[in-house]
């Protein structure tokens, strides 16, 4: 689900807002930031996780697959994909139950994760796979 935002812009600067996103479910926030446009973060899932995505600086492409199998997923599944750029604030949350990977568009772009389950709720509920198990 995606829930755009915008922009405002006068003399004292610009204002960038996303006024429909809700944080009532946000445990915990963390940013990465890439520098090589070559690096992947791919995969990790999540049965029940929820993750908001929020690009700060630059442009990152973002993609998630649905999972059919928690130990062994199907390497032919659809994946999802949504361009996510600073000059157009939104917000994606991708819902439990799917696996996600992004990379950055534009060197030094930073994206802002918003995570529903702390550190600990979260580690008995990550699965990882293979950077090349589905094409980003």
């Amino acid at each position: 689900m995606l829930v755009s935002g915008g922009n405002h812009s006068d003399h004292r600067g610009t204002l960038s807002f996303v006024n429909e996103f809700n944080f009532l479910n946000v445990k915990r926030f963390y940013t990465i930031t890439h520098h090589d446009l070559s690096v992947i973060r791919a995969w990790q899932g999540h049965q029940h996780e929820v993750k908001h995505f929020f690009v700060t600086t630059g442009t990152f492409l973002i993609g998630w697959v649905k999972l059919d199998d928690w130990q062994n997923p199907s390497t032919g599944l659809n994946v999802e994909r949504q361009i996510l750029r600073a000059s157009e604030p939104a917000v994606l949350t991708i819902n439990g139950g799917n696996a996600n990977g992004f990379k950055a568009l534009e060197k030094g772009s930073t994206l802002m994760v918003f995570s529903s389950m702390d550190l600990e709720a979260s580690s008995s509920d990550t699965y990882r796979f293979a950077e090349h198990t589905w094409k980003l």
